[in-house]
């Protein structure tokens, strides 16, 4: 029976593995399952073990949480109450918003990759911005993104133009689970289309990055910036 029990929890992380983006991710899995497995192991030698060992485990959990990202990045941290001023303040520019929560192993592993996004396609007409809706819930309610580790929407990425919503990842189906979706920089680049708004904003925001004084020698100092 011990040996189906552990059948049964590797079918489950080869499963989480699948949805897995970084290193760190697969060796937390594998680290999750050996835990588990213990735990059964021990319950099924002796009950008191078994009681002492999950005790311990339930300790490392609440005293080592894992570290949060605190590389560079060009993101801007919003509140409850300056999200909204934002997104409206100037509707030439196009956000992507991350909705996260700092318990979220998910958006843990996603915090570098969104980080190394915004370093690379942020200019003034497209920007990166966070916001913690594990502290600010009345944003999770207004934006219709639930903290519940059951339906799976953290993190959840919105593209925001004109201070509207064009689109979100992941999805959300009838039931109001997320639709299953991978966060990489790969998939990201692709769905939100970042290339295409990377150009756009770029053009958007000339005359008003390059100024009308020097029209000619502006071009050129934007040709050097891009070799």
């Amino acid at each position: 029976r011990e040996v189906e029990i552990l059948m049964f929890l590797s079918a489950i992380v080869m499963m989480k593995n699948r949805r897995s983006i970084t290193v760190e991710q697969h060796i937390g899995n594998i680290f999750m399952f050996s835990k588990v497995a213990n735990a059964i192991l021990f319950f099924r030698l002796d009950i008191r073990m078994g009681l002492l060992y999950l005790t311990l485990c339930i300790v490392f959990l609440m005293t080592c949480k894992p570290p949060l990202y605190m590389g560079p990045e060009y993101i801007k941290y919003f509140s409850d109450k300056t999200i909204d001023e934002e997104l409206e303040r100037d509707k030439r520019v196009t956000w992507i918003v991350e909705f996260f929560a700092n318990w979220s192993s998910e958006c843990q592993s996603f915090a570098p990759i969104f980080a190394d996004l915004s370093l690379k396609y942020n200019c003034s007409g497209l920007q990166f911005g966070k916001v913690d809706v594990g502290r600010y819930t009345d944003v999770s309610t207004r934006y219709k993104v639930s903290t519940s580790p059951l339906t799976k929407q953290l993190p959840t990425l919105i593209l925001f133009q004109g201070g509207t919503e064009i689109m979100r990842r992941p999805q959300i189906d009838k039931k109001g689970r997320a639709v299953s979706w991978t966060f990489s920089e790969e998939n990201v680049i692709r769905e939100f289309n970042l290339n295409e708004l990377y150009q756009k904003a770029k053009k958007q925001s000339k005359p008003r990055d390059e100024g009308p004084e020097e029209p000619a020698a502006a071009p050129q100092e934007e040709t050097k910036k891009d070799k």
